[in-house]
């Protein structure tokens, strides 16, 4: 049997080949796993729980499914982990918030039940920014998460949790949320793939609530082949869901495509300018260049109102923020704080204690934008903004298959570089919020390692299309894996040295 460490480098798709085969039983894979997360997260600190016996159970029951001829799908077997704003039934969802410390799940989100459905091993909860509200996993209330490439860089966030987890070989797959650019730019920091859905896609039944309009569920993933492996287990049409859009299509299956050519690929001349550090842009344009080598055609195209994106996107997060959140209030479940005199008291306490700086920020910025007298100058402009967004980008589709922007400014800074100034920290989702305002889906996918400091960091970059267009988008970036292998060298599991799982 292989080392764990050899194990945790592989890809869902080389496991689900090793299970066909026989080579190896999801109690082997699950046990490496479990070894690896043992090894290594008390440094990176991803994993907030970790369901060890469940977890080889539910191995064990799909190696005997399998010897029966009954596995449930491809991925019967394959470990898969979740951010920790999705419900488990019986399990705790603490969105990383002392507000929900104690808080056990009643029922599965609907992606949880697709998972299941699909026989995939749980194998625990991961470490996020306070209810998905932040770009570096510095605000979760049970601490930070690392990177596993550099321990003093953050792993970027929302979703910094599941992209460590994954970069670092602790689960093969993971589900994140983004609302905007949680998945996508830790995916970029961290070195993996990491996909947003066109909004409606993936049922948000069971996750808990950030911004309404904007939230949707996506894989982190090592490669774009198994992100839509993913993919084709969680999307659907959900009745549970009001905002489910059934007429986006559920097949991602890849289209193997020899070379790029007939593809047309935009890069916006508004997201080349000031703001992007040279380390980025430099990999980008390289980027750019290897995919005019594969025979795509490269056209500058234009999103004016992409100035106007970040400023939209904090009015309208904050807003609905502030109204999903109004309902932690001490009473019905979560923190209740100790000592109150009446019921104003027991709100305002419980709100206060139990929710960290960044989301009573928002909550605060939200409430306000709401406010009587400032509604029309700040949410009405804001939607205004959004629509003009939505309009440019359509328009530029109609003359490409995708947009190529970076997906950060920057590569992973350092913890506390800039917990200390939230507009600095605001600034990191430039290129990231226009997915979210428009609905477009969206993938981030490793295209480069630099040097800062002594540090190798990767950097992803980001190809951006139409509603129906995520298997095409998956489809370049598999083709730009395959042919121009972003990732060849190191990774950052490489210093794990594992023996044999036990």
């Amino acid at each position: 049997m292989k080392a764990y460490a050899d194990i945790c480098k592989m890809t869902v798709t080389e496991l689900i080949e090793a299970l066909e085969s026989g080579v190896m039983t999801s109690a082997e894979i699950t046990q490496a796993y479990l070894a690896s997360i043992a090894a290594q997260d008390a440094d990176i600190h991803a994993f907030l729980d970790v369901y060890t016996n469940t977890a080889l159970q539910e191995a064990a029951r799909s190696d005997e499914r399998r010897k029966n001829g009954k596995t449930l799908s491809k991925l019967d077997g394959i470990p898969v982990a979740l951010k920790d704003n999705m419900l488990v039934k019986g399990r705790v969802c603490t969105c990383a918030s002392k507000m929900l410390k104690d808080f056990v799940s009643p029922y599965d989100a609907t992606v949880t039940e697709k998972l299941k459905a699909a026989g995939m091993v749980l194998l625990g909860k991961l470490n996020m920014d306070e209810y998905a509200m932040g770009s570096s996993n510095e605000n979760s209330a049970f601490g930070v998460c690392r990177n596993p490439w550099a321990l003093d860089r953050v792993p970027g966030g929302s979703s910094g949790g599941v992209a460590a987890a994954v970069a670092a070989g602790m689960v093969p797959s993971a589900l994140g949320s983004d609302t905007g650019g949680s998945i996508r730019q830790p995916a970029s920091f961290c070195g993996v793939v990491g996909v947003k859905p066109a909004y409606g896609t993936v049922s948000r039944y069971g996750l808990v609530a950030f911004g309404s309009s904007l939230d949707q569920i996506g894989p982190i993933t090592k490669t774009a082949e198994d992100a839509a492996l993913m993919m084709d287990v969680i999307a659907g049409y959900d009745t549970h869901d009001a905002t489910s859009d059934a007429t986006i299509p559920t097949d991602f299956t890849l289209e193997r495509y020899g070379s790029l050519q007939g593809k047309t690929i935009g890069m916006p001349s508004e997201c080349f300018g000031e703001g992007l550090s040279r380390p980025v842009n430099d990999s980008i344009q390289a980027a750019a260049e290897q995919l005019k080598n594969l025979g795509a055609e490269i056209i500058e195209v234009s999103i004016p109102s992409i100035r106007y994106a970040l400023s939209a996107y904090y009015v309208l997060s904050s807003a609905e923020a502030s109204s999903n959140l109004a309902r932690f209030d001490g009473i019905r479940y979560g923190y209740r704080t100790e000592h109150y005199d009446d019921l104003d008291e027991l709100y305002r306490k419980s709100r206060e204690e139990g929710f960290g700086l960044e989301v009573k920020r928002r909550i605060m910025l939200g409430t306000f934008a709401l406010s009587s007298g400032y509604q029309d100058q700040y949410y009405l402009k804001a939607q205004q903004a959004r629509d003009l967004l939505r309009h440019e980008y359509s328009e530029a589709l109609e003359s490409c298959d995708a947009v190529l922007t970076p997906v950060a400014p920057t590569v992973a800074f350092r913890l506390g570089d800039k917990t200390g100034d939230p507009m600095e920290m605001y600034m990191g989702d430039l290129y990231t919020v226009t997915a979210n305002l428009t609905g477009l889906p969206a993938v981030s996918v490793p295209c480069r390692h630099v040097k800062e400091d002594g540090d190798t960091l990767p950097v992803g970059m980001s190809l951006l299309g139409s509603k129906n267009n995520l298997q095409a988008l998956l489809s370049i970036a598999d083709t730009y894996e395959r042919k121009a292998k972003p990732n060849a060298g190191i990774r950052p599991y490489e210093r794990l040295k594992g023996g044999a799982s036990e």
